[in-house]
């Protein structure tokens, strides 16, 4: 059985849906602090799913799973992950995402089980020293949801030296679109991402658009949207690479290609097939020109390669977009 902590979350929930599609076993642990319920009872009607509703934060309850179950291993997806916020309130996001995942490792030890897959970001990088950032890059976070997710990679480089919890990290770019089938897909409340927010804009919600001076094809910022669907299959690429006696290892998932916002607008436009409302504002402070992902390492020694364009995710966006504003979830 496959513990998913986060499952009912964004790429917790497509990971679970790949996973269950592929006839596994999966017990989901979520706080539902972001996550949905209705995604749980979505996802049960497509495999062996078993739900508990519990915190990491809460040693007993994440012991209580693995006493009740027969784990073989984790992926672990559960964390705050507002950048904004992360430096407003750091102390919620170092207790959640850090304390949190040390219960969830001291409790996979006491029972045995040695092999996670981790959520992190490529916020740890901070600002890019050039581009494509590949794995090599300095790890230089520049707010504390970074710096989480940084501690929490060292950890377990600790770990794996000290007691042989063997752990693959997944760095994450900008992670883009919704399943095929419309069944799930993004739902932030409030939503922070930029082809939701585009695809949600109205008369009185204009979407704005921050910084058109970046020295980019178009002034405006270039990021790497990498579809969650593919995103999904990196999971289990890199749970088979563990199963297969795989030794603990990080990798970058992206898409090795950069779109900017306005490239990103511009086929948010055309699938919703009528102009969107947009304002122009100056820079935010701390977002970067370019970053695009060397994906190279997750090709060669995972065997992941990510197959969706920007078009696709951004068609399966804008109808799960339909469903959200419709209720019809």
């Amino acid at each position: 059985m496959i513990l998913i902590t986060g499952g009912a979350g964004y790429i917790g929930s497509h990971t679970t849906m790949a996973l269950l599609e592929k006839g596994e076993d999966i017990i989901v642990f979520d706080s539902l602090d972001t996550g949905h319920i209705e995604t749980i009872e979505t996802l049960k009607n497509y495999g062996n799913l078993k739900f508990v509703k519990g915190n990491l934060k809460n040693l007993d309850e994440i012991r209580g799973v693995f006493m009740s179950n027969k784990i073989d291993s984790v992926i672990h997806f559960a964390a705050f992950s507002q950048v904004g916020e992360s430096v407003t309130n750091p102390q919620k996001y170092y207790y959640n995402n850090v304390y949190g995942t040390l219960n969830l490792l001291n409790a996979m030890l006491e029972f045995g089980v040695k092999k996670i897959v981790f959520s992190s970001t490529a916020a740890t990088y901070g600002e890019p020293e050039y581009t494509p950032i590949d794995e090599s890059h300095p790890q230089n976070p520049i707010n504390p949801y970074g710096n989480t997710k940084l501690m929490v990679e060292k950890i377990m480089d600790d770990y794996n030296k000290a007691y042989g919890l063997k752990s693959v990290r997944l760095r994450y770019f900008n992670v883009a679109g919704a399943d095929t089938n419309t069944r799930i897909g993004e739902w932030h409340e409030p939503e922070t991402h930029l082809i939701p927010n585009v695809l949600k804009a109205t008369k009185e919600q204009t979407f704005k658009l921050f910084g058109t001076d970046y020295n980019t094809i178009d002034g405006t910022c270039v990021r790497d949207y990498i579809n969650v669907e593919d995103l999904a299959q990196a999971h289990i690429c890199a749970l088979m690479y563990l199963n297969n006696g795989g030794e603990t290892n990080y990798f970058n998932l992206g898409t090795k290609t950069g779109n900017s916002v306005k490239e990103v607008f511009s086929v948010c436009e055309k699938i919703k097939g009528e102009k969107i409302p947009l304002e122009y504002l100056p820079r935010r402070e701390g977002d970067p020109a370019i970053l695009v992902a060397d994906n190279t390492k997750a090709k060669q020694i995972l065997n992941w390669n990510p197959n969706k364009s920007l078009e696709d995710s951004i068609k399966t966006a804008n109808e799960w977009n339909k469903i959200l504003t419709n209720k019809q979830y």
